[in-house]
Parts: C-alpha cells; structure tokens; sequence
C-alpha cells in the first residue's frame, strides 16, 4: 500500500501542475499524510534546476500550512483525529507521557521534527494537543521546514543528478546528526 502511494506521488513531480500537486502532498504530509515532499521535489528539481527555489518554497509554505491543520487537529479534535493518527504511527503509548515534557522543549521538538526523518505530523498534532503557543509552533516550523527544502533543493540546483543517492539516503541522517550536534552545543554552553 505505501508503496504504490509512494509511486503515485513520484508520479505526480511530471504532472503538468506539479507545483500544485507538491503543495498538496506538502500540506497533508504535516498532519495526515504519510509520504514526504522530498519524494517529489527531487525529480521536479532535476528536470528544472533554474525552479529550484520555487519548488522548495511553495513545499515551505504548504508545509508550514499543513502544521498549522495539524495543530488544530490536535488543540479542537485530538481524541476523535489526531489519538488515531499518532496510533497508526505506532506512537499512542508515548503520548500522554510526552505530552508533560512536550511543551518544555517545544522549540526543539519542532525544529528536530521539522528538519529529521521523524514524522512531522506527530509534533504538529501533539503542538496543539499540549497547547504550545501558535507562534512559537510556527516560527519554529517555518525555520525547521526552509532548512529542510531549502538545502535540498541547493544541493540539487548545485549538483544536479549525481547528488540524488546522497539526497535519498544519506540527507535525513546528516539532518539527524547535525541536529544532535546543534543540541549538544547548547547544552554544553549552557552547562559547562
């Protein structure tokens, strides 16, 4: 199933309303939806290189979008919306006791979420669940996401086609690490 889903949004990225299409997918990867916008942003990047920065701004700004339905999703209808999306994540055990630590790092959830492999859509939900402060959520979403779309799509308008394997496997662990290291970096100057 996630594959065929998977194989029809690549589709999509030579679609004459790609653009289109890639909002869409951007803006329901950040609450419902379970494949990235990376999936199309890649092809859609190599086959106009000079789109680039248009490409991973409108997946900025549909994602950012899409965390704010998220949001909501979690401040107005998290038992009967978003308790059974966190479960079909395989997250509802964590819930209630991430919920109490959630808003105390919610910068960091949000940047983290926003930039690694772990499912936005967790964050956004759980964002209005504890009720984080709407701004704060979405600054942080729009630093988190640009990051994110923004490197791909440099990397690509850079290199072109031979970056892609890198972009695909090895880009969300660089994403992860560099966070840790950015983590790391404050709690060593904030504690040493």
């Amino acid at each position: 199933m996630i594959r065929r889903l998977y194989d029809w949004v690549l589709s999509l990225a030579n679609h004459p309303y790609a653009l289109f299409a890639l909002a869409i997918v951007a803006f329901l990867e950040s609450s419902v939806f379970p494949i990235p916008p990376d999936i199309m942003m890649i092809p859609m990047i190599l086959a106009r290189p000079k789109r680039a920065w248009l490409i991973a701004g409108v997946a900025l700004v549909a994602s950012v979008l899409g965390g704010v339905l998220g949001y909501a999703i979690g401040a107005l209808a998290f038992e009967t919306i978003g308790a059974p999306i966190l479960a079909s994540l395989g997250k509802a055990d964590a819930m209630a006791e991430f919920s109490t630590r959630f808003n105390d790092m919610g910068f960091w959830a949000v940047l983290v979420a926003g930039v690694t492999p772990f499912p936005y859509k967790v964050i956004t939900i759980m964002s209005g669940w504890t009720g984080m402060p709407i701004a704060t959520f979405i600054l942080t979403s729009i630093l988190a996401r640009a990051l994110r779309f923004f490197i791909v799509a440099a990397l690509l308008w850079k290199f072109g086609a031979p970056i892609r394997n890198f972009i695909e496997r090895r880009l969300p662990l660089v994403f992860t690490v560099g966070v840790v290291l950015l983590i790391g970096g404050f709690l060593a100057v904030r504690y040493l």
